[in-house]
């Protein structure tokens, strides 16, 4: 993998570039291994950090790379994602042709929906065109990172690239995860195989594989040709990862963008939260004294929408009933009363009765917990009611006999299960 950053990294240059980009973010996964977490939603809907969705990540990383022209393309249980997208994402000026719009899988062409990621540009494409973009940029929505995306394209053009993959360097254990890559010593791209159990290492270093992100930058007609080809192949599963860029790699420059600091060429934090483990793993992150994501960057927000909360209220102050919150993160509308958190991360409006106990936890929006309880290394999903007196995550047994746990131990609760319970 090249270690050498773009040239042309910031300036007027790339500032060109971005304006005449459009950005397709592919927002309607289904996020099956999120199990209870999406049953109710799509994946990139999901909370996450606090106050966030995930999907705000990718649109605050356009917004913030000068990227104002965005489509989202929904499919899977979208509601949620609609109105938080309608809600928070709405403050762009159109009469300067700045959008986000949401864009529902409609049936445009035939009567499919959405048979893979390529088709879903595929069907979007007379849309893809009318806004008249140099380039389009294919981003996916449930990823957390944040990326200046003008680097990115301008190395595409430098390289005079038919299209780049963003990449990261992942290990190879998770090959089964990721589309992965190998490319040479100039990061031109010689192979690509989607979720290979057996994957092409990096050079030397056996242990790690060069994963795609999900990025992809492509010159507008070059995409529109290749769709178009992809869609008329009966053979094909009209995917990016498994179609469109191996097809591509015998008779085009296609180029990998390493992710890394343009500073230290370190890896930049990028998570693939697609499991609970995982899920839980980058939420509670946050929490740790100095985190790898910096969310309280202010050169780059994290924009979204949030319900207007009064702020987080810690009350009662006797042994046995002190309201406290230690190595943890709570948000607005919270009440900690008589009761103790301990390296957890609270979403808004959580309330916690006296004399409970919250360790290592994700609390979600909206949730109650009574009191006497005990939480310890468990998710509780938004609307949970947790009734006085019960235990959480303290025998495995009993835990998996009323909720989800994970191969790690990890404990997820929803409002549906605690009804059964």
């Amino acid at each position: 993998m090249s270690r050498q950053p773009a040239r042309a990294s910031s300036g007027r240059y790339v500032s060109r570039l971005t304006s005449g980009t459009l950005a397709v973010i592919m927002a309607g996964g289904r996020g099956e291994r999120l199990r209870g977490l999406t049953a109710n939603r799509c994946k990139p809907a999901t909370p996450f950090g606090g106050k966030f969705r995930i999907v705000d990540f990718v649109l605050s990383n356009c917004v913030n790379s000068g990227i104002r022209q965005i489509s989202v393309l929904t499919q899977y249980k979208a509601q949620s994602l609609i109105q938080h997208v309608q809600r928070g994402w709405g403050y762009l000026r159109g009469e300067f042709s700045e959008f986000v719009e949401v864009v529902p899988a409609q049936q445009q062409i035939g009567g499919e929906w959405y048979r893979g990621t390529a088709d879903a540009v595929y069907q979007n494409l007379e849309l893809i065109l009318s806004h008249r973009p140099e380039h389009v940029l294919v981003l996916a929505g449930d990823h957390i990172y944040k990326m200046d995306y003008g680097p990115m394209i301008a190395y595409h053009v430098e390289k005079g690239a038919d299209i780049t993959v963003g990449v990261v360097e992942v290990p190879a254990s998770e090959s089964r995860h990721f589309g992965v890559l190998t490319a040479t010593e100039w990061n031109r791209v010689t192979k690509f195989t989607e979720k290979p159990a057996v994957p092409d290492t990096m050079p030397g270093r056996p242990d790690t594989i060069m994963a795609s992100m999900g990025i992809y930058v492509f010159n507008t007609r070059l995409l529109e040709r290749l769709l178009t080809e992809d869609a008329a192949d009966d053979r094909s599963s009209h995917d990016f990862g498994k179609n469109v860029i191996p097809s591509a790699l015998s008779g085009l420059q296609v180029f990998a963008y390493p992710f890394q600091d343009v500073r230290t060429h370190a890896q930049s934090y990028w998570r693939d939260v697609g499991t609970i483990d995982a899920y839980y793993e980058a939420n509670l992150e946050l929490v740790y004294v100095d985190p790898e994501l910096n969310i309280y960057d202010q050169e780059w927000p994290i924009w979204t929408y949030q319900e207007q909360q009064p702020p987080a209220k810690f009350v009662l102050d006797e042994d046995g009933r002190r309201g406290v919150a230690i190595n943890s993160m709570v948000s607005g509308g919270c009440i900690i009363s008589g009761a103790q958190v301990r390296s957890s991360l609270l979403f808004s409006d959580v309330c916690i009765d006296e004399r409970s106990l919250i360790e290592s936890s994700v609390v979600l929006p909206h949730v109650e917990i009574g009191r006497n309880c005990v939480v310890n290394r468990a998710i509780l999903d938004e609307g949970c009611v947790v009734p006085p007196g019960t235990r959480i995550g303290l025998d495995p047994v009993l835990d998996a006999a009323r909720f989800e746990v994970t191969d790690k131990g990890v404990v997820l609760v929803t409002a549906d299960m605690l009804q059964r319970a």
